[in-house]
């Protein structure tokens, strides 16, 4: 009897945390590599229209057959329209999110991104008090927490953007140069300055995008609860979208032709690993433990970031990348703490207004001491 029940706690406790945790870690890891990939990819020449259309159809395709295999055939709500209205809306968000954030990516590096996604938590924040979402208490510690928080990350976020700072981690150099004069260095820094700057804020506008899209998904989730059906419309309406949009904008012929290199790479890549495992685990991450647990592992990505730029691209770090994440990162974990203390809060309140509950938990635990 002792045996089995040390097995089923070990058998909970690796389900229910292990695996999660394993999960959350690898989404961050992929999400960064793609990140890396892209970059790598644009600086030999792939357009960032062909990497956001290829990668919406390849995850397209690849959902289609999962979507009739997995779903679960929940009947559709009565008011359609509403629906599908809204399933339109988070794709095309999705695609200029997206097209924003590449562009934000060729302007500066995956550091940067990884550091502004940060402010997600802020945006999403206070995109929810706005409509309604969240109850603004402001004698509640967990608001004033969420408040302090999200303005702590927008602060960080513009430190990022606007101080880079001297070099913590030198530029590794693959190509022999000639020493520039004072006059051509000087005109190299303002204009790197000035695209790193516009990098940050396309990277910042895509993540305010994409904190709109978790408020349009939350409302899509309530009236139909099928993750992956949603997912393929979602990417099925971006793919249909962006097509006429990114033909029309590279019209270049010769760029939509794939070679096997890095290009087709990145872009097999990110439909595979970003556009389908990435969303699919973050969805069933959020069903298991919760957006506090899967939104924890976010400042992770800084340090994957950094290796991987290091390492692959051989990126410089900068001062202003470092103060900025860690003024980031703590805003982000005061704006985690919040939802955390206001969530706590709530449960007790409930179990004090349902006595039942405080009585189901008491016998939990005399059924885990009895295993003992």
């Amino acid at each position: 009897m002792r045996g089995a029940g040390e097995e089923t706690v070990a058998w909970m406790y690796f389900s229910r945390d292990v695996v999660p945790f394993a999960a959350m870690i690898t989404v961050e890891c992929a999400i960064v590599g793609s990140n890396t990939l892209f970059k790598a990819a644009t600086l030999r020449g792939l357009s960032f229209y062909v990497f956001v259309f290829y990668s919406y159809l390849v995850s397209t395709l690849l959902l289609l057959p999962l979507s009739f295999i997995f779903g679960r055939s929940k009947r559709l709500p009565p008011s359609k329209y509403p629906l599908f209205f809204k399933i339109f809306l988070v794709g095309l968000l999705g695609l200029i999110s997206q097209i924003a954030g590449c562009k934000g990516l060729e302007y500066s590096s995956p550091t940067l991104s990884s550091a502004i996604s940060n402010l997600t938590p802020a945006f999403t924040f206070t995109l929810a008090v706005i409509f309604r979402m969240e109850q603004l208490s402001l004698r509640s510690s967990g608001t004033q927490a969420k408040i302090i928080g999200a303005i702590i990350s927008i602060s960080g976020a513009l430190v990022i953007v606007l101080y880079k700072g001297p070099e913590v981690l030198a530029a590794a150099s693959f190509t022999p140069s000639s020493t520039p004069t004072v006059s051509l260095h000087h005109q190299q820094m303002t204009s790197f300055e000035s695209r790193w700057i516009i990098g940050g804020l396309l990277l910042a506008s895509q993540y305010f995008l994409i904190s709109v899209m978790y408020i349009l998904q939350t409302r899509i989730m309530e009236a139909y609860p099928e993750e992956i059906r949603v997912v393929f419309f979602y990417n099925l309406i971006a793919t249909l979208i962006s097509a006429p949009v990114c033909f029309f904008a590279e019209s270049n012929l010769t760029s939509w032709v794939l070679k096997t290199d890095i290009s087709l790479a990145a872009i097999i890549y990110s439909g595979v690993f970003v556009s389908l495992f990435s969303a699919l685990t973050h969805t069933w991450g959020l069903h298991l433990k919760g957006p506090v647990y899967v939104s924890l592992f976010r400042p992770l990505s800084i340090a994957i970031a950094v290796a991987m730029g290091a390492i692959f691209l051989g990126l410089a770090l900068h001062l202003g990348s470092v103060i900025g994440s860690v003024i980031l990162s703590f805003g982000f974990y005061t704006v985690v703490w919040g939802k955390a203390r206001e969530n706590s809060t709530k449960a007790v309140a409930g179990c004090e207004h349902s006595p039942l509950l405080l009585t189901h938990v008491v016998e939990d635990e005399h059924l885990l001491v009895g295993y003992d």
